[in-house]
């Protein structure tokens, strides 16, 4: 769906008093809540605007439970939601459930500005895909819930490919490699037969993570950049490949309008996110007119001989340490998750948090390639001071290096760990 997670954390100055207020169980005394008489709710306008009806099934599971109790609901878009968050949270007028992108959660984990959860009370908590799981625990304790989630897929034009005499979605990456160098041979070197961002480092770190590499390993509770290591290399080098045979755009863009440009008809292929095929054939975007129903999603092969891993953007859900209701607020989050709520989300088109649910996907056609693609996924390092190297832009700036020639694969990644080890265990 068109939605684009916030990739930095960026709370260096989140309130102060949070950090002191520490992370009381959501079952003490204090701030358990299990007779609140009012429950504040605090969603993105995706909610507000795509599936209204959710929402009101959550609070009526919750009513009934809870008679008398009174909801409130605030609705925020995405660029000024942290802000309003982090001065609310400052305060003692803290909502009592807060969606967050799971690429925010690790900073207010580290700074203690969520309670703790029972993972156990909710559902579908033993299915909770890897990459989710991963981004509401911190410390080995859990301080959120997986909401949904949104998978990234290989997208082609079948007219292009088919001039070449391809006419299947490529299953092996030497199939797809094969069929690109036939269509880069035949368009010449104005074409990208595949449109690769050369600073799209969630790109990158998959080949990195399918050559058995990772961005930093953690060691007895101490983080350590792993850039270097031969597994990551060898992903980095394949990444340079690509960009070095089939991208001959702009190598110093990143992928913020990657769809706006394959739309522009210079391009082949993308691997991106999944609406972003169907978003560059919006008539808006689409300057050849071509675009429709030309375009079609692929589950993106690895040089492993296995599917691709993806990143998985998403939302979590999360009760604020300060809440007076985390009880209430934990059943609210437990009603709106759950197995009703997500048969619902998925029927608008996103992914489940869970695998139980992402294996019915996979039977559907319609379906089956971004399921199927999500089962394979990584996340960021759970490192404290992760928020400080997305913020410096340490892996797009190795990517540029490596990208534009100013560094070679080696030199970069030496000088990306280096970056990234001053910061990442600092809270």
């Amino acid at each position: 769906m068109k939605r684009k997670l916030a990739a930095a954390i960026g709370i260096a100055g989140m309130m102060v008093s949070v950090a002191a207020c520490g992370g009381s169980d959501s079952g003490s005394s204090d701030n358990s809540g299990a007779d609140a008489k009012e429950l504040t709710v605090w969603l993105t306008v995706d909610a507000q605007n795509n599936w209204p009806e959710l929402v009101k099934a959550a609070d009526a599971a919750v009513q009934k439970k809870h008679p008398g109790i009174k909801i409130n609901h605030e609705y925020y878009g995405w660029p000024d939601k942290n802000t309003k968050l982090d001065a609310v949270l400052a305060t003692d007028k803290a909502p009592d459930v807060v969606e967050m992108g799971n690429t925010e959660m690790l900073g207010y984990m580290v700074k203690g500005a969520f309670a703790p959860l029972d993972a156990s009370k909710f559902t579908n908590s033993a299915a909770w895909l890897d990459g989710l799981k991963a981004s509401v625990t911190y410390d080995g304790k859990t301080y959120g819930v997986p909401y949904y989630a949104g998978g990234r897929v290989g997208n082609w034009r079948k007219d292009v490919f088919a001039s070449v005499g391809v006419k299947s979605a490529p299953k092996t990456y030497a199939e797809l490699t094969a069929a690109l160098d036939k269509v880069q041979k035949k368009e010449g070197n104005t074409f990208s037969a595949w449109y690769q961002p050369t600073r799209d480092w969630y790109a990158a770190m998959s080949f990195v993570y399918d050559a058995g590499g990772s961005i930093a390993v953690d060691s007895g509770g101490t983080w350590k950049a792993n850039l270097s290591s031969p597994e990551s290399l060898k992903g980095l080098t394949e990444f340079k490949n690509v960009v070095d045979k089939y991208m001959h755009g702009d190598k110093t863009k990143d992928e913020s309008d990657r769809y706006i440009v394959y739309g522009q008809g210079k391009s082949g292929m993308i691997f991106g996110a999944a609406w972003e095929g169907a978003t560059s054939a919006d008539p808006k975007n689409d300057k050849t007119g071509k675009l429709k129903d030309n375009l079609e999603n692929f589950v993106m092969p690895g040089p492993s001989g296995k599917n691709m891993p993806v990143f998985l953007g998403g939302s979590d859900l999360a009760v604020p340490v300060k809440s007076k209701a985390q009880a209430v607020a934990a059943e609210w989050i437990n009603a709106f998750t759950g197995p009703s709520g997500q048969k619902g989300l998925m029927a608008k088109g996103n992914l489940p948090n869970n695998k139980t649910d992402l294996a019915t996907l996979k039977k559907d056609p319609a379906t089956a390639v971004p399921a199927t693609a999500a089962e394979s996924n990584w996340f960021v390092p759970m490192a404290p001071g992760w928020g400080q190297v997305e913020k410096a832009q340490v892996l797009q700036n190795m990517l540029q290096n490596i990208g534009t020639g100013k560094q070679s694969v080696e030199a970069a990644a030496k000088a990306a760990d280096a970056a990234i080890d001053k910061v990442i265990n600092t809270k």
